[in-house]
């Protein structure tokens, strides 16, 4: 980016920040759906991967169904955006009604058995949300990783931001961020990562709506190297103000094989519990960025070299 651009991109969220949460919820809400539906006719390339993406989760699929469920996709985008701007002003009793998980008990009797836990989640709904609903609701700090975003003051916005909900962030790069989520899980804590897409060389291979795509490492080798639960999460939207929620069963490690085939083995799993997931609701899937290795180019493939 050049310098003009990253003040530009770093005063539209801080606008956003400062300036949407002092709307009424209603207003908000009207705003982030006209927004969407700009968006939508405009038919930019996020747009676009995002039907893309949706032919995989909805096969056969006719070309106004998936217009209708890219066009769903943007409105439950925009309440993202809209929800996460107007998070920090909101209430403690609005945040712990604001969310209903299912199944919550995998969640907190593995806390109470005081091995620690991962909480592993796709890009669905609103993940701030539920994360500001277990330090709030529950009463429960966690860590997680953010990437770092260029410029660098929009990542420490980001930073700022989710700190003030009351998470732990660590920078995804500088190597050290593995170790101190290990460090956590040992110590009986709770560790929180967005996990349905890693195109790096490190990202494990998983067959995903029948293709394949890479997902992290990192949930399944914290869970073998720590003996923490991992956890699955999945979520979404309904007609309601509320946001649901599921946790699913966790995840084991298998008895046998190397740690590289156990991590392979297990983050499979984790992509079916997410496939599950966003199967059931694929317009609160808000992936619109390339995921399946057949939708890279080969050249820019990290396992390929980079020309």
């Amino acid at each position: 980016m050049t310098s003009f651009q990253d003040r530009l991109t770093d005063g539209l969220y801080g606008l956003g920040w400062s300036a949407v949460r002092t709307l009424p919820e209603p207003v908000a809400t009207r705003l982030g759906r006209t927004i969407a539906d700009i968006a939508w006719r405009r038919r930019g390339k996020g747009v676009q991967r995002l039907e893309s993406n949706y032919a995989r989760v909805v096969p056969g699929a006719s070309p106004e169904r998936l217009a209708e469920l890219s066009r769903a996709g943007m409105r439950s985008y925009l309440r993202y955006w809209m929800e996460s701007f107007r998070l920090p002003a909101w209430s403690a009793e609005r945040i712990r009604d604001g969310f209903d998980p299912k199944d919550l008990h995998f969640l907190t009797d593995g806390l109470a058995a005081g091995k620690g836990v991962v909480l592993a989640l796709p890009h669905l709904a609103n993940w701030d949300l539920a994360g500001a609903w277990v330090t709030t609701g529950l009463d429960t700090p966690f860590t997680t990783v953010a990437e770092r975003l260029k410029p660098e003051t929009l990542y420490d916005r980001f930073v700022a931001y989710r700190e003030g909900l009351g998470m732990e962030v660590l920078p995804h790069s500088g190597g050290s961020a593995f170790g101190t989520l290990a460090r956590r899980l040992r110590d009986g804590g709770l560790v929180c990562l967005v996990a349905d897409r890693d195109l790096s060389a490190s990202g494990v291979e998983v067959t995903f709506f029948g293709e394949t795509a890479r997902m992290p490492a990192g949930p399944a080798l914290l869970a073998q190297q720590t003996g923490a639960l991992l956890l699955p999460v999945t979520l979404w939207y309904d007609d309601s103000p509320i946001m649901r929620g599921r946790v699913h069963p966790p995840i084991e490690v298998p008895e046998s094989g190397t740690r590289a085939e156990k991590t392979s083995v297990m983050t499979q799993a984790l992509a079916d519990a997410f496939a599950t997931g966003i199967a059931e609701h694929p317009e609160d899937w808000h992936m619109l960025q390339r995921l399946w290795l057949a939708d890279l180019d080969p050249g820019k493939d990290p396992r390929k070299g980079t020309p």
